[in-house]
């Protein structure tokens, strides 16, 4: 079974599968699933815990991917305790799902390479510039994330070792030519239809709003209304490339340098060798005489090849006349007689090793070859630039931390040391930091009492392994909820629209009765000067008619009251939309019929991961040890 698992992981569907969960993560924030030893518990899989770190980081990347695709209406959902409870709950119990995955995947000896783990790396788009990989890209968007290097392979690792079994239960599914058909029709069906469009705002004058709604509307929404904490920061920052053009190399630094490491730009000579072994067996004797009848065919002038393939006992290299291929001088004794041949074509006498007799034939050379210093002067004293500043930002670490603590009122004496700008960022959340100190490390000091109520310069911070900065608050912004006279107009205007919008729907919905009996309700609409729009050969997909129209038009029957339904529109409408015509799809023809069951075998696939989790979970001692 697992042999079946592992060649079903390595096809080209399962690595698209792999590839796309693994870039999801990348998306939402690799950070989030950073474990943390001092969190406590609030779930435990078989033993092994989910740290409530986890949970709040893999929620809070979560929500801001949502906060990211949707925009601030994603906010007013999250104020709702219900609904933050059971957005934290799906969270959780996806946690679970990988974490039974995992020790799945262990169980069954699932493992992912190190060249695997450095493929994915290179082809992720995330970290490529110009279609090439880009490793500042790379460490900038780990930094963002609070990861290390090999804090990422693992994760990789990890990810990509669930996945190897995600992609073999994916691909297990299939569709059968029936489902494809029906699932054709469904598809390719195309409708007619007409549609009213009724604006809200034909409304507006129907409607008032009491200070009693407003009053009621900003309790029952208090959350909505909060603002987020803010600071604004100014920081020294440095990094060993800030230093590298300070640097300086002395003459004849990088030549000694090439001298003293010549091995590095130099390549070994390699010998191409054949060879006829005899092996010693239980007697040495007639060993070595069959040896001496060998050396003996060859020095009377038989081929090397021929006798090799019909007299050597490495059966294996006698296949292709005893060829060894290129080997180096590395100190053994059979390596000590093929070096010391002086031309290609001669051969040995008989040596003697641990294998038992062998001739040896120099077949061909690889002579010693030396990278001219000329050649290599450039990046030696790149390296050497590098190394000196490194050495400097060790020093002025050491300084800008001192600095830091002496004087802890201002960033000035600090900057003026290291030769470096104070910089001032805009005001952000904990949530929002500027991408270039975008770090875990960075947040937690910013919103920390220390530098807000103290007032003082932070400690060094490590914001990678080549930059650190310093920082302090210079202006701090609590979290408040505002007052309702500060949001009187807005809650106003939100009552307006919502009663203008059911006004809208009770009108559209008094329409529908008559239209199903045959009557005219042409004076209602001439009223509103409204007029039908025809919705003529529309498919479930592609129509630019609004979605939320089209979505309704397949909804809907030829005949009865299911032949007209009122929907809402993105602009804050509604529409009223009637079925006049069904049209059934043409026959499916083979590379459409191939694809779709292709299609159905991935989500068929989909499900079944999701109940092979179920299945996993169910047998699994799963204990929450939280209430969300």
């Amino acid at each position: 079974m697992l042999e079946r698992i592992r060649e079903g992981s390595q096809g080209p569907w399962a690595m698209g599968i792999i590839m796309l969960i693994v870039l999801s993560f990348v998306f939402a924030g690799v950070g989030s699933y950073l474990t943390s030893s001092g969190s406590s518990a609030v779930a435990s899989v078989n033993g092994e815990e989910i740290s409530a770190q986890e949970l709040e980081r893999a929620y809070q990347n979560q929500r801001a991917q949502m906060e990211a695709q949707f925009g601030q209406a994603v906010s007013q959902l999250f104020s709702s305790e219900q609904y933050l409870s059971d957005f934290k709950k799906n969270v959780l119990d996806r946690l679970i799902g990988e974490k039974l995955i995992q020790q799945q995947a262990d169980e069954m000896g699932l493992r992912v390479s190190d060249t695997q783990i450095r493929e994915t790396i290179l082809a992720m788009p995330e970290f490529q510039y110009a279609g090439q990989f880009d490793n500042d890209r790379f460490q900038a968007i780990l930094r963002q994330n609070g990861f290390s290097v090999a804090d990422f392979k693992g994760y990789l690792r990890t990810q990509m070792t669930q996945n190897q079994l995600a992609a073999a239960v994916n691909n297990s599914s299939f569709s059968l030519p029936s489902e494809t058909e029906l699932a054709n029709a469904l598809q390719q069906q195309t409708r007619d239809g007409k549609y009213l469009l009724v604006d809200a705002s034909l409304f507006n004058g129907d409607v008032d709003v009491t200070e009693e709604e407003i009053s009621a509307y900003y309790d029952e929404n208090i959350a909505t209304f909060d603002t987020q904490e803010e600071v604004k920061l100014a920081y020294v920052m440095l990094s060993v490339n800030d230093l590298v053009g300070r640097a300086t190399v002395q003459d004849g630094d990088a030549l000694a340098y090439y001298e003293n490491n010549i091995t590095s730009y130099s390549t070994e000579e390699e010998r191409r060798i054949s060879h006829v072994l005899v092996e010693l067996g239980d007697d040495a004797d007639a060993a070595r005489v069959r040896a001496e009848g060998i050396l003996a065919k060859l020095n009377a002038g038989e081929d090397f090849a021929e006798v090799a393939k019909t007299d050597s006992d490495d059966t294996f290299s006698a296949e292709s006349g005893g060829d060894l291929s290129f080997i180096k001088q590395e100190g053994t004794a059979f390596e000590d007689a093929a070096f010391a041949i002086a031309s290609v074509g001669e051969y040995t006498d008989i040596v003697e090793t641990d294998f038992g007799l062998h001739i040896i034939q120099l077949t061909d050379i690889k002579p010693q070859d030396v990278t001219p210093f000329a050649d290599v002067e450039r990046e030696i004293t790149d390296m050497l630039l590098r190394d000196a500043a490194l050495e400097e930002f060790y020093a002025q670490q050491q300084l800008m931390s001192e600095l830091a603590f002496e004087v802890p009122d201002t960033l000035e004496d600090l900057a003026n040391a290291v030769e470096l700008p104070v910089v001032e960022t805009a005001s952000f959340t904990r949530t929002s930091l500027p991408f270039e100190i975008n770090v875990p490390a960075v947040a937690d000091a910013a919103f920390s009492s220390a530098l807000i109520d103290e007032g003082v310069n932070s400690d060094l911070i490590d914001v990678d392994e080549e930059t650190v900065l310093v920082a302090r608050v210079i202006e701090h912004t609590p979290q408040r909820t505002k007052a309702l006279d500060e949001v009187r107009d807005e809650i106003t205007a939100v009552l307006l629209v919502e009663k203008s919008q059911e006004l809208a729907r009770l009108w559209t919905e008094d329409l529908i009765p008559a239209l199903v009996a045959g009557e005219s309700v042409d004076a209602q609409l001439e009223e509103k000067g409204l007029v039908w729009e025809s919705a003529e050969a529309i498919g479930r997909t592609g129509s630019t008619v609004n979605r939320n129209i089209v979505d309704t038009l397949f909804t809907l029957a030829l005949e009865g009251e299911k032949a007209y339904e009122v929907t809402s529109t993105s602009t804050g409408g509604v529409a009223l939309v009637g079925l006049t015509g069904v049209s059934e799809s043409a026959e499916l023809d083979e590379a459409t019929q191939a694809s779709l069951s292709l299609q159905l075998a991935s989500l068929q696939g989909q499900r079944v991961y999701q109940q092979y989790i179920d299945a996993l979970r169910a047998q699994s001692d799963v204990e929450i040890l939280t209430s969300l």
